[in-house]
């Protein structure tokens, strides 16, 4: 008999399992045995993976930022600054969309059982910020944006961005002013706010609408 195979996306599928059980049925649901019938392992495989649900909750908030980071950090960089940070705007709300259990682990929380973020899982969080702050800082460089402090602005457009996409997976937003049309405006504020002609804001979200994200 051969031996059996290691699956090696196993932590990343126990980690996808570990945030469903959590979204939809609390701590309490975050057994070894419920884990691992989940992706269809052994209780062995996740206490090799993970020593307990500290380590669990922690790998859930790392992977969650490792996947945003990946997808802010695919985004092409362009001649357009400005297109570029309304596309990295798409990115962080599609990243949230596809991967709705580990947003609500990412940023802490009541539902973890006790779990305390440390700074140092914060940091993790932080560093997704980088590319934004780059684009950011190309806009004004090209005179797009207000001379400024690129770090803050990043800073704001992430609180409203979180804001936006924490009531759309929340079920909040509903036609007239569903999802999508509350992103366009609130990503055009932001533009013009920032030091954009409104004209060509609203151009350029309409260009970044065409890009992948």
């Amino acid at each position: 008999m051969s031996p059996r195979q290691v699956d090696p996306d196993l932590s990343s599928h126990l980690v996808e399992a570990a945030a469903k059980l959590l979204a939809e049925e609390g701590p309490k649901a975050l057994s070894t045995r419920r884990l691992a019938a989940a992706v269809g392992t052994s209780t062995m495989a996740v206490y090799t993976r993970f020593g307990g649900k500290d380590d669990l909750v922690r790998a859930m908030v790392r992977e969650g930022f490792r996947l945003l980071n990946q997808r802010m950090t695919d985004v092409e960089e362009t001649a357009d600054p400005v297109e570029d940070v309304v596309v990295l705007g798409w990115a962080y709300r599609r990243n949230a969309l596809e991967h709705r259990a580990l947003y609500g682990v990412m940023f802490g929380g009541s539902n973890l059982g006790g779990f305390a973020l440390t700074d140092e899982d914060r940091q993790h969080g932080r560093y997704t910020l980088t590319t934004l702050v780059k684009a950011i800082e190309r806009c004004m460089s090209q005179g797009r944006f207000r001379p400024g402090d690129a770090q803050l602005v990043a800073h704001q457009m992430w609180i409203a961005l979180h804001g936006l996409v924490a009531l759309e997976l929340g079920g909040y937003l509903i036609e007239p002013y569903d999802a999508d049309a509350c992103f366009e405006a609130q990503v055009c504020g932001m533009l013009v706010g920032a030091g954009e002609d409104p004209d060509e804001a609203a151009t350029t979200m309409k260009r970044a609408r065409e890009r992948p994200a």
